[in-house]
């Protein structure tokens, strides 16, 4: 039986692995390693993180984003993007030499068993049993789409997350929903490619990042604005650098900053990329949307009138860059009874304790986006993962000392909810 089982091979989840097997546990990860970043990013797209924020995470900082560039024969400098292609390559690096061998088969279903532990099933069907689960499944299972656009097939509609390569727009005219960066460097990208594209954003204007002061500076300016993993100020470096601090603020507070804090922006290198090559459609919202000849018919509301007119808009293929929703109950992979008693928050997030932990199941951990709720909007970003990998590894090795609570089965069984054990 293993001690800890990785579900995910992105950023967190070899992460975690790293510091799993340093601390001498007996670890497996399942994954294909760095899939999203591989996958579900077009050539061309730059890392909107800093290099110094964008290292996976091992105990003694061997395996850093700045020694792969270095070896490679690339300076990683504060102030230019890195590449999604090598930032990829990095994270591939970093699994051969950071990391015990990743299996990269799918996971495909969790169990609870009583009185403790889990089951975990391959895509192929071989069950491995573990004492404790740890969930890093990135992002793809959380893709939100708007609902204007249910019904409509993916030949017509996409996420901007589905799309390796964006060569079967060239020439066709597109329309990009969404005011953040997934949306504006992907019109970008469109646009450079020959294909007519246009961005409708809800948004009045367009928010768009500044490029990042000098690291080294007069000591007065870093004070008034330390730089941080999430950039600069400070209450982007309390986001960044105290997540366990941030965890101890009020549920709601919690929940509203998770909403809102670094909200949609575009990154400065892409502004020059955008606003002479792309059309944008400020104040616009996609009411209804319905299949016609050659595309996609939009019925959108133009409130840059302040009247809010009713308009159409014919497109030949919609993409959606309009984030992700990290909801408890689009986390397929578990049973339908560690779903269904999964606890989670206000914004239907999964529940976090101290040490990632869920409340509901001991010895199921939770890494990444479905956390920013929990511990804040570093973990939306790389840099969240050297924070969970440390504190969760902490937490993984207190349950293996504790065992399953007394008195309390831990999680459902297979057949049922959690039931009382007689003391």
């Amino acid at each position: 039986m293993y001690d800890l089982l990785v579900v995910g091979a992105g950023p967190y989840g070899l992460s975690i692995a790293s510091h799993a097997a340093a601390a001498g546990l007996n670890v497996r990860v399942f994954g294909r390693p760095m899939a999203s970043w591989r996958d579900h990013m077009p050539r061309g797209m730059f890392l909107k993180s800093e290099p110094r924020a964008s290292s996976l995470s091992d105990p003694e900082r061997r395996w850093r984003l700045d020694v792969y560039c270095e070896g490679q024969g690339v300076t990683a400098r504060h102030g230019e993007p890195v590449p999604v292609e090598m930032f990829a390559e990095y994270g591939l690096w970093f699994a051969r030499n950071a990391v015990p061998k990743v299996d990269e088969r799918t996971v495909s279903r969790v169990v609870a068993l009583r009185p403790g532990g889990f089951e975990t099933v391959t895509e192929d069907g071989e069950v491995l049993p573990s004492r404790t689960v740890a969930l890093a499944v990135g992002v793809m299972p959380f893709v939100e789409i708007p609902s204007a656009f249910d019904g409509l097939s993916p030949s017509l509609v996409s996420h901007s997350s589905h799309h390796g390569d964006l060569d079967r727009f060239r020439g066709k005219d597109v329309t990009v929903i969404g005011g953040g960066q997934a949306a504006l460097e992907t019109a970008a990208l469109l646009a450079e490619q020959g294909t007519r594209v246009r961005v409708l954003a809800r948004a009045g204007e367009l928010c768009w990042n500044d490029v990042p002061p000098p690291w080294q500076r007069p000591w007065w300016q870093s004070a008034r604005s330390p730089h941080s993993g999430l950039g600069c100020g400070w209450r982007n470096w309390f986001y960044a650098e105290r997540a366990g601090l941030f965890r101890r603020l009020p549920e709601p507070t919690r929940t509203r900053i998770a909403a809102t804090a670094l909200g949609p922006a575009g990154a400065w290198w892409v502004r020059d990329r955008v606003e002479p090559a792309v059309e944008v459609l400020l104040a616009h919202e996609v009411a209804a949307a319905r299949a016609v000849p050659g595309g996609v018919r939009l019925d959108v509301l133009d409130r840059a009138d302040g009247a809010g007119t009713l308009r159409t808009l014919e497109t030949e293929h919609v993409i959606a860059a309009t984030g992700f929703r990290a909801a408890g109950d689009r986390l397929g992979l578990l049973s339908e009874d560690l779903r269904s008693a999964l606890a989670t928050g206000a914004d239907g997030a999964p529940a976090a304790g101290r040490d990632f932990e869920s409340p509901s199941h001991p010895g199921l951990f939770l890494a990444g986006l479905v956390t920013a709720s929990a511990f804040g909007p570093a973990m939306r970003f790389v840099h969240g993962a050297t924070y969970t990998a440390g504190a969760l590894v902490r937490g993984v090795r207190r349950r293996l000392r504790t065992g399953p609570r007394e008195g309390v089965v831990p999680a459902p069984g297979r057949h049922g909810a959690p039931e009382r054990v007689g003391r």
